[in-house]
């Protein structure tokens, strides 16, 4: 299965899986169609929402999180959705590259947390903050393909939502 991610808000896989009924409210409601419904093991039922960030990313729009019936979705904020967090291979990003005459900026254009979540050191050099909430925009828009989102279920924690 291609990587994903959970939609904003999400708890614990544990929790997530006891406490959706996969109603598909979350996903209905979501304007940018990001969010699927899809089963969680070939031979067990549970359809839970997934986002395939490098297919449609969460623009955090906050729908899903607020509409979700039986609260495995926590109705929280743009900077609380905890859905993982980006890392930027400097190595291989065009803005550090030297003397290539390229200053790209995608990543930081496209944010929903813009000047927040990615800055401009210097001015010029994206970076990916503290705030990040891996909503996966970055990944999708890097027309080089250097970022990438690792979803809070696979960071040290349990898989808690949100930074750990």
């Amino acid at each position: 299965m291609p990587p994903f991610l959970r939609p904003p808000g999400v708890r614990s896989e544990k929790d997530l899986k006891a406490r959706c009924v996969s109603c598909g409210c979350c996903a209905a409601v979501c304007n940018y169609a990001c969010i699927e419904m899809t089963p969680d093991h070939i031979f067990f039922g549970g359809w839970t929402p997934k986002i395939f960030q490098r297919k449609s990313p969460c623009f955090l729009c906050m729908k899903c999180s607020a509409i979700c019936p039986t609260g495995a979705l926590r109705n929280v904020s743009m900077e609380e959705s905890g859905m993982g967090v980006a890392r930027l291979d400097r190595a291989r990003c065009v803005d550090y590259r030297k003397n290539t005459g390229i200053m790209c900026w995608t990543c930081y254009e496209r944010c929903p947390l813009k000047g927040k979540a990615i800055v401009l050191k210097k001015g010029y050099l994206p970076e990916v903050t503290e705030q990040c909430v891996g909503c996966g925009v970055c990944e999708f828009v890097c027309p080089v393909n250097v970022i990438t989102v690792t979803p809070s279920r696979n960071l040290p924690g349990n898989g808690r939502g949100g930074r750990v």
